[in-house]
């Protein structure tokens, strides 16, 4: 299922969520310009290392944020910003741009925290934005259950382009990835599955689902 636009209009400019699309396409730019030896020491540098992580040495916790701006092809960081566009002007309307930035960078440390949790020797470095885009995902379910995604199904060869509701869009995107958490478990002691941080995601959107009201302004506030 891929997901085309959603129902609901935002009221405000999303500042915020453009600037964070446009930092992680900038950023990716300069990764691509790199010889493949450096690309890679740069992701290993600045992605997040689970066996890296101690108490001893607060420098690697850094990596908790540089990793959510950085990606591994083209293909994730424009799928990661298509989902971030689409469903984060929402949440950032809701929110209101101060606490949306604070929301989107919590969600991306709590994120990597979980897959930290999951995966604590790993040496495979953990990189993309989509455990914070997670958390916005998981913010909108709360919002806006009831907004509908035009989403783009392909059946063989067939496009089949249909409206379904955010919860269960979300939903079924939720259970996908805890899913294939479990399936990683024990997967050659990394945690992964297929190169994917399943557990990233699983915190990512638990951590939007329990605590996006918190971040959320009160109703009365918001602008008729």
């Amino acid at each position: 299922m891929i997901p085309l636009r959603d129902t609901v209009r935002s009221r405000t400019t999303p500042w915020v969520n453009y600037t964070l699309i446009a930092l992680n396409l900038a950023v990716f730019f300069y990764e691509a310009s790199l010889t493949r030896g450096h690309f890679q020491a740069f992701l290993t540098s600045y992605g997040l290392v689970p066996a890296r992580l101690s108490a001893g040495n607060p420098i690697p916790y850094a990596s908790l944020f540089t990793s959510m701006f950085l990606h591994g092809s083209w293909f994730h960081v424009l799928s990661n910003m298509w989902v971030l566009f689409i469903f984060g002007d929402n949440v950032e309307d809701r929110l209101g741009s101060g606490r949306y930035l604070s929301f989107y960078l919590l969600a991306g440390v709590v994120a990597g925290l979980t897959q930290v949790a999951f995966a604590p020797s790993s040496q495979v470095p953990t990189v993309g934005a989509s455990g914070a885009i997670a958390g916005v995902l998981g913010a909108y379910l709360i919002l806006y259950p009831s907004g509908r995604v035009l989403t783009l199904i392909l059946l063989i060869f067939l496009p089949w382009l249909v409206e379904i509701p955010a919860y269960l869009f979300l939903g079924l995107w939720f259970l996908s990835q805890l899913s294939s958490g479990l399936l990683s478990l024990g997967h050659l002691g990394s945690g992964q599955f297929s190169g994917i941080a399943w557990w990233a995601h699983v915190g990512g959107f638990l951590f939007g689902l329990i605590l996006v009201r918190i971040f959320a302004r009160r109703s009365s506030a918001w602008r008729i």
